[in-house]
């Protein structure tokens, strides 16, 4: 945020607001949390609606208040809490706010708590189930009545079939406001059969041969093992090699954009200590001797897998440490009783050999129409048509080493 920019339209307040169709047991009062304290003390309550709603990881209080400590400096907390008349937490929409200068226009900005750095996927508003149009229509309308304290409501990263989607168009309609749509990203999931054996599983891939032949050759090598790490007081050491092995496979790229520098570490040694306490993350280290040469660092989430980041030594690229893990992954999960193995964003060819279908996601802008917002919108359409401009210019070559810079400059 600039200087001398004020955060006073952002004061939280509470608003009762029953909607016509509403019974009074769905009848909600919202506030507006912008404090560290608060959230903290929201632990237990957005664990159990967690729980109740049907959330993804990436929406659990264990993330995203790490993700505010650790990442969100420059952003104002701005978390929207639904309560029912008896005082039960019926829902929450976590926001951040910040400031930003377009085009010399003051832009101010709503987006979801936890939407940059770290990956997060699947973001969306929590609620109980049968308040889920109650609680979306008081966040939105209190959002509405609120709307001097911002000029963009910028929502990353939800799933493309979420109601949350078609909740907001209902509540910020045309002409008042622009709706700009766009997707993000394609999301390789796979569903799993606890009671097929692992050797079935394998069969319906394009890698059983090759996963084989190289398990075999590993087998075969002193001290060869696969470790698998749950433990909140176990997580320092193969954190610290997840680390190793991420930064070593992007070096030759310009480095990682999933885990950029120290404090993203930092972020991650926080979160994975506070998940594990929910004995939500899994990381596997594959070892020959005394040094491990490939990581993955996972999480389970109900009944799913979470394939979140990877790391391997390219000095053993070629014996395919990497895909060896990967299959340990899958045929854990069906021992556990897994019913779904998702990769998370990203179409890399090595997900596609293990998965057969894929989720969207998607994100949605809305802006008062002839506002300030607007000016952010051009802003970036072009700085796109500049970038897309210098890339039809530049050989090939020269763009992907100008890539490779930015990503170590990042």
């Amino acid at each position: 945020m600039n200087a001398g920019e004020t955060t006073e339209p952002l004061r939280a307040g509470r608003n009762e607001l029953p909607l016509p169709s509403q019974s009074p047991r769905q009848r909600v009062r919202v506030q507006v949390l912008q404090e560290l304290h608060g959230l903290a003390a929201l632990r237990p309550e957005w664990e159990a609606l967690l729980a109740k709603s049907g959330g993804a990881v990436f929406s659990s209080w264990e993330w995203l208040f790490t993700w505010q400590r650790r990442m969100g400096a420059a952003r104002i907390p701005w978390v929207m809490v639904a309560r029912t008349s008896e005082g039960e937490l019926a829902g929450l929409l976590p926001l951040v706010w910040r400031g930003e200068r377009a085009l010399g226009r003051k832009v101010r900005i709503l987006s979801f708590m936890g939407d940059c750095d770290v990956g997060s996927d699947y973001l969306d508003c929590l609620a109980l189930p049968g308040h889920e149009e109650a609680v979306a229509s008081a966040f939105f309308r209190t959002l509405v009545e609120r709307q001097p304290a911002w000029d963009v409501l910028d929502l990353k990263d939800l799933r493309a079939e979420s109601s949350t989607l078609e909740r907001l168009l209902q509540s910020f309609p045309r002409p008042q406001y622009v709706r700009i749509f766009s997707g993000r990203y394609t999301c390789p999931f796979e569903t799993l059969s606890p009671a097929e054996p692992f050797d079935l599983f394998l069969r319906r891939t394009g890698r059983r041969d090759n996963y084989l032949r190289r398990l075999k050759w590993l087998e075969k090598q002193p001290g060869f093992r696969i470790e698998k790490t749950e433990e909140p007081a176990k997580l320092p050491r193969v954190m610290g090699e997840f680390f190793r092995l991420h930064s070593l496979r992007w070096e030759g790229d310009g480095g990682s954009q999933g885990i950029r520098g120290a404090q993203t570490e930092a972020f991650h040694r926080d979160a994975a200590e506070l998940l594990s306490e929910r004995g939500r993350i899994r990381f596997y280290t594959l070892w020959v001797g005394e040094k491990a040469v490939a990581s993955v660092y996972g999480m389970i989430h109900r009944n799913t897998f979470i394939y979140y980041q990877a790391g391997y030594d390219p000095a053993w690229r070629s014996k395919s440490v990497g895909l060896v893990l990967v299959g340990e992954t899958f045929k854990d999960a069906l021992l556990e009783g897994l019913t779904e193995y998702d990769f998370l964003r990203g179409t890399e060819s090595y997900k596609s050999d293990w998965t057969t279908q894929t989720r969207e996601t998607v994100q949605l802008r809305i802006l008062k129409a002839g506002g300030p917002g607007e000016w952010l919108e051009r802003a970036e359409n072009w700085g796109k048509i500049g970038r897309d401009t210098v890339k039809r210019l530049l050989p090939n070559q020269l763009t992907e080493r100008i890539r490779r810079l930015r990503r170590r400059l990042a």
